[in-house]
């Protein structure tokens, strides 16, 4: 991935005419990301893993397919839990572009994700007026993936990131400071966080995140 603050993990990985594509764009001893895309009429085949992994669509849809004919349908913005030890693939009819992030076998999960579901990350966790709401589903010592939800003006103070980060804008526009700069996110865009890199974020309005940080 190109080294870019403010990015569009969709606009970085348009689908290439019948063909399917992946790049590792974090990479860690507990967690990995990796980004996808799927051209129209076109699938990763079903296969069995013994971890826990994430299927996140940034752009387009996509159906999980099984060994059987059963198929299960992702859409923009939602988050698929991907079942461990149970053949699964992914197709698309008109193209998709998804994020997965895999999770050492060690790593424990918030009990609300569970395999084989679908949820909407922006509608997991609330607005609270005049706080910040967050939420762990991933939390360990060299790995975390948690949300959060800003009231209008609410904010994170200026901190240092212990390891390298991606941040998901979800809903609204928040501004983040950056070593020296400020930069506007919103809905469907992302922000990558260097090790020791100073910070903060300030919603403009109401603003939902996630964040997936290694720490090594």
């Amino acid at each position: 991935m190109k080294e870019k603050r403010i990015f569009s993990v969709a606009e970085e990985h348009k689908p290439i005419v019948g063909c399917t594509t992946s790049e590792a764009v974090l990479q860690g001893s507990m967690c990995s990301m990796s980004v996808f895309s799927i051209a129209a009429e076109t699938n990763i085949s079903p296969e069995t893993y013994n971890y826990p992994k994430l299927w996140k669509i940034e752009q387009g849809s996509a159906d999980v397919i099984y060994l059987s004919e059963n198929t299960q349908p992702l859409q923009y913005g939602e988050l698929f839990v991907v079942p461990e030890n149970i053949p699964v693939g992914i197709q698309s009819s008109g193209g998709c572009i998804y994020s997965e992030i895999i999770f050492n076998k060690e790593c424990s999960m918030n009990k609300i994700l569970k395999g084989g579901e679908l949820f909407v990350l922006k509608e997991l966790l609330p607005y609270k007026e005049a706080n910040i709401v967050s939420m762990d589903l991933v939390d360990d010592k060299k790995t975390k993936f948690v949300l959060m939800s800003f009231d209008a003006g609410t904010e994170l103070q200026p901190h240092a990131a212990p390891g390298e980060a991606i941040v998901f804008g979800l809903d609204g526009e928040a501004i983040i400071g950056y070593e020296g700069k400020e930069y506007r996110i919103h809905e469907g865009e992302n922000f990558k966080f260097d090790k020791d890199g100073r910070h903060y974020v300030k919603a403009v309005g109401k603003f939902k995140m996630a964040l997936l940080l290694i720490r090594e």
